[in-house]
């Protein structure tokens, strides 16, 4: 029966890491297979081809490669294979990962002892950082940041930890972890967390993850002072606003650099330099100066124009300057974006016989895949007599 039963098909390029694909269903079978020299020119250790379904359990799957001679095998995969997700309204982690060291830069470079399994414009947050009970890096513990990945088990992030009151972090202190945000943009644009401030006749916001913004955008401005820390630059903060007691002192972004970096209209030349040199001993009670998106106009769905689709649903930019889609259908342009979602994950899972190729393929592959979701589904033959 196909009355109630989904489809759904595409393609991506791999990145050589877990592939998530956003459905507006969890399926319960997939299949995919590599369309990238690997039918044309036989390589050993190439998957070709895979399947999995909701029977096998979370992250199993059966798959096709080449043997060295090369002759196609058989395999299976049993873990990081083929599984599905669903993004609530509550953030989920992945696993909590012990820390090297993180050094001193413009953009710190984090160490871990295991493979990461990252890829550029994942989200992580981190608890601990303390090298001594009165120094390390406790004050950047807690904020979401994009990461750049640089290895397998290093990747730096966007804030300048070359300050002096940050110690560099070495030989893997207790309690210094790290984990990923598995699914960061749930609802966008949201609020973000600020690493920088340039001031000038329009001032650059620097941010420590994907902002989301466009070009039009209504944002207001919360920049904290407690006794202990002073992030400066308070000139921002949408209250008190004197004039107009009350009433909220909101701008526009006029420019979007890049996913992490905006220009907003506030003539800042007179204002407070920035400081995000915190020190540890006012990480208690600290809190983080942010850009938060405000009123109906915001970020949302993408221009109906001569080529487009009819109904193009909102797109987001977690790094880089790549948009990509949500599971959305038709948004105004300017509206929030509930981006709660669900779908599949392809993994980096290798098998028994084919030991050292992922199931996702190689950086660069073409990968074709189908999902499907069944009205009936029988975990077991049934046999009427």
């Amino acid at each position: 029966m196909t009355e109630y039963s989904r489809m759904a098909k595409g393609r991506f390029t791999s990145t050589g890491g877990a592939q998530a694909i956003n459905l507006p269903f969890r399926p319960d079978y997939v299949e995919f297979f590599n369309y990238s020299a690997t039918f044309a020119a036989p390589t050993s250790q190439a998957v070709v081809s895979g399947r999995w379904d909701a029977n096998m359990g979370q992250g199993f799957a059966v798959q096709q490669g080449y043997n060295a001679t090369p002759t196609l095998i058989q395999d299976t995969v049993v873990a990081n294979g083929i599984s599905t997700f669903n993004a609530g309204q509550l953030l989920q982690f992945g696993p909590t990962l012990n820390i090297v060291g993180i050094t001193k830069a413009a953009a710190g470079v984090v160490t871990t002892t295991a493979a990461h399994g990252l890829t550029s414009g994942d989200v992580v947050t981190f608890q601990g950082l303390y090298q001594t009970s009165t120094t390390g890096m406790p004050q950047i513990a807690g904020i979401p940041f994009t990461v750049t990945v640089t290895g397998a088990t290093t990747f730096s992030i966007p804030w300048n930890t070359n300050q002096t009151n940050f110690t560099a972090l070495t030989g893997s202190p207790v309690g210094s972890t790290v984990k990923r945000v598995l699914y960061p943009y749930l609802y966008f644009p949201g609020h973000t967390f600020i690493s920088a401030i340039t001031l000038g006749v329009n001032t650059t916001i620097s941010t420590t993850n994907a902002h989301n913004f466009v070009v039009g955008q209504e944002v207001a401005f919360r920049i904290p002072s407690s006794p202990t820390h002073s992030w400066g630059t308070v000139q921002l903060n949408s209250l008190p606003n004197i004039p107009i007691p009350g009433s909220p002192i909101y701008g526009y972004v006029i420019a979007v650099t890049n996913y992490n970096t905006v220009v907003v209209n506030f003539d800042s030349t007179a204002f407070t330099p920035f400081n995000s040199n915190a020190t540890v001993a006012s990480v208690v009670g600290l809190s983080w100066p942010q850009i938060v998106a405000v009123g109906d106009i915001n970020t949302g769905g993408v221009q109906i124009s001569a080529g487009s689709e009819l109904y193009p649903s909102p797109q987001y930019r977690p790094i880089g300057n790549t948009l990509f889609n949500t599971i959305n259908g038709p948004a105004i342009q300017g509206a929030f974006v509930n981006n709660t979602r669900m779908g599949f994950i392809i993994g980096i899972g290798a098998g028994t016989n084919l030991t050292t190729s992922a199931l996702v393929g190689a950086a660069g592959n073409v990968i074709y895949w189908r999902a499907f979701l069944h009205d009936i589904s029988y975990p077991s033959p049934s046999i009427v007599l």
